[in-house]
């Protein structure tokens, strides 16, 4: 008399979106430095209310988001970038 339990199985994803791996756009173009008085460049990779971008939301490399970070931090520095948007 011993009673059996029923397991239910989890339904299968049957399609999954194919994602590219997102490559470095300052390793692509070869640079070496990011100068933080390239404010058109710098702009990209903050948000309108003046937050630095996540690599895993711009894809740059490690390498590069550091000296990314410390451009944006010069350039607030020499008001060139706002710390705070609108």
């Amino acid at each position: 008399m011993s009673e059996q339990v029923k397991v239910e199985e989890k339904p299968v994803k049957k399609y999954r979106k194919v994602s590219k791996k997102k490559v470095c756009a300052f390793c692509v173009a070869g640079e070496k430095v990011i100068d933080y008085k390239d404010v058109a460049k710098i702009r990209k990779y903050i948000t309108e209310k003046g937050k630095i971008l996540p690599r895993r939301q711009t894809g740059v490399c490690s390498r590069h988001q550091r000296e990314l970070c410390t451009a944006i931090k010069r350039a607030r520095n020499m008001a060139l970038l706002p710390y705070v948007g609108d």
